[in-house]
């Protein structure tokens, strides 16, 4: 499973020509269409089949393409979205959905319950629908608009995911489509969502287009959220492929595109100060940055060792790297986010401005470190956390331990984290990454929270105490008993020491003035709503 990359930042050119016309002929361009959005996003699509592949973009192309049996508002709750009704039976075991009216599939088909039968059955599949994979006895088709989900045990949190934009969210596809494995991709974009993926206007490399699905029917609701009716006030959406940034915001400057989902923070100023232009925090509760150690191989495969890492962060030091306007920073000593509910101070004495470099050097020695090498896995093309890398290695340095970076491309690390093997074996010590501050509120989706070890997620924490709180969190059924279970799971893990938080940052997005209406919520980018002055 990938943590989103919505702040994968490039620092060259994509391959390919067509990022190398000169921006006069983009701007031609686009003046014709006058009834077009262009957008720039984080990071290029390159992978169609939001079950495949987390990556933010794919995610937003499924957001866009797709459509969800429920959706969440602006305050987190699932709300229905293709659901017109459903109830649960008097145990809490059988939920039965009954499909409204109106859905329909691009290709001029009607959406059935078979769809969302196979949709469903193939979602449980990946990680993050694990949990009901665990708890479903079975998932059947009634009539052509209506299915059940039957379940072993009550799961109080169903419905919360089948909402979810934690990991792969649970779009729902043609029976044809859905009927293969996770692991395969689908290509033919036909979804039921608002918006149409236009075919003949793909130039992978270079950018993609999407159509006003002019069939759509909205709910009645108003937009709240991803959840209401997604009225979309536009004819296309281009996602336009600029990886320099400078680039891209030039382009912004220029009217040539209108959307930047990550500029560069040294560029704020810039872009406060034009009028034409604005900054938006869409995502205000932003992404957790935090490092994996791995917890296999030395010296992290000793608790002392992690704990010292603990330690030996200086917090404000990496967001000063991290966020260099600083109002978008802020410090962060849960695990559970800044954002959530459960936010809680549990255990967290080590927190201490500056870090504590003497005690992170004595905790090393009482883990018996012996100068064994730390690799640093340094993403180039992603400048915080490869700015951020090399803060760590010289943190670690001063304090005798032997670190040293291993540059490559994003695409690299996620290769050569995968492997478990020392480091001597083309393994690796640690890596820096980041999730979605919002996501942390569930332990249950959030890849960073799993203690099982090697069944786990990248660096393999294994704490069978906090797994034991964590699967009773599916069955809590109050928010303040939750809390509780949340202050104990915390507790835990400063313990064992899962991870090391470095501090939140919110990204806010560029934008020019003429575009408005934006959907604010976390993690992913909705494009219905929005419209364009004069459009």
């Amino acid at each position: 499973m990938e943590i989103s990359r919505r702040n994968l930042i490039k620092m060259s050119m994509a391959a390919g020509t067509a990022m190398s016309i000169p921006s006069i002929l983009r701007a031609q361009g686009a003046s014709a269409d006058t009834r077009a959005v262009r957008m720039v996003l984080a990071q290029p699509l390159t992978a169609f089949d939001p079950m495949v592949s987390s990556s933010g973009t794919t995610q937003n192309h499924g957001l866009a393409i797709y459509d969800t049996l429920f959706a969440l508002d602006s305050k987190f709750m699932p709300q229905p979205q293709m659901v017109g009704k459903w109830g649960v039976s008097d145990d809490k075991k059988t939920y039965t959905f009954e499909l409204r009216d109106g859905l329909g599939w691009h290709d001029g088909t009607p959406v059935t319950a078979a769809d969302c039968v196979a949709s469903i059955r193939r979602w449980a599949q990946t990680s993050s629908g694990q949990l009901l994979k665990e708890r479903a006895q079975d998932i059947s088709k009634k009539d052509d608009k209506t299915f059940t989900i039957a379940l072993k045990k009550p799961l109080g949190l169903l419905i919360d995911r089948l909402a979810t934009f934690a990991g792969s969210t649970p779009f729902i596809m043609r029976e044809a489509d859905a009927d293969r494995p996770p692991t395969e991709q689908v290509t033919s974009n036909i979804g039921s969502g608002p918006f149409k993926f236009n075919h003949a206007l793909a130039k992978p490399g270079a950018s993609f287009a999407y159509d006003r699905n002019e069939k759509y029917v909205p709910r009645r609701e108003p937009p709240d959220g991803f959840a209401g009716g997604k009225v979309v006030k536009v004819d296309r959406v281009i996602w336009e492929n600029i990886a320099d940034q400078q680039t891209a915001l030039s382009a912004l400057q220029a009217g040539e595109v209108d959307f930047l989902e990550t500029p560069a923070a040294d560029f704020y100023s810039a872009i406060e100060s034009d009028p034409s232009l604005a900054l938006q925090a869409l995502d205000k509760s932003g992404f957790d940055y935090f490092l994996r150690m791995n917890h296999l191989q030395k010296p992290f495969d000793n608790v002392k060792a992690r704990q010292a890492m603990l330690h030996l962060i200086d917090q404000e030091a990496f967001l000063r790297i991290l966020a260099p306007d600083q109002k978008y920073a802020h410090t962060l000593t849960s695990i559970f986010g800044n954002s959530t509910p459960y936010t809680n101070d549990a255990n967290t004495g080590w927190f201490k401005k500056g870090g504590d470099p003497e005690r992170a050097k004595q905790l090393f020695q009482e883990a018996g470190y012996a100068g064994e090498k730390v690799v640093i896995l340094q993403p180039t093309d992603w400048a915080q956390a490869s700015n951020a890398a090399q803060l760590l290695a010289d943190s670690l340095r001063k304090i005798g331990v032997n670190a040293e970076l291993a540059p490559s491309d994003w695409g690299g690390l996620v290769a050569r984290r995968a492997n478990k093997g020392p480091v001597e074996s083309g393994g690796w010590s640690v890596f820096i990454t980041n999730d979605s501050d919002a996501v942390q509120g569930d332990p249950t989706a959030s890849v960073a929270l799993d203690a099982r070890g090697e069944n786990g997620w990248f660096g393999w924490p294994e704490n069978d105490e906090y797994e034991i709180l964590r699967a009773k969190w599916p069955d809590v059924q109050t928010l303040e008993e939750r809390k509780i279970l949340a202050h104990k799971m915390q507790g835990i893990w400063w313990d064992f020491v899962g991870d090391v938080r470095l501090g939140q940052v919110v990204e806010p997005i560029a934008r020019r003035s003429t575009l408005t209406d934006l959907i604010e919520m976390p993690n992913r980018v909705a494009m219905w709503s929005m419209q364009k002055a004069g459009v």
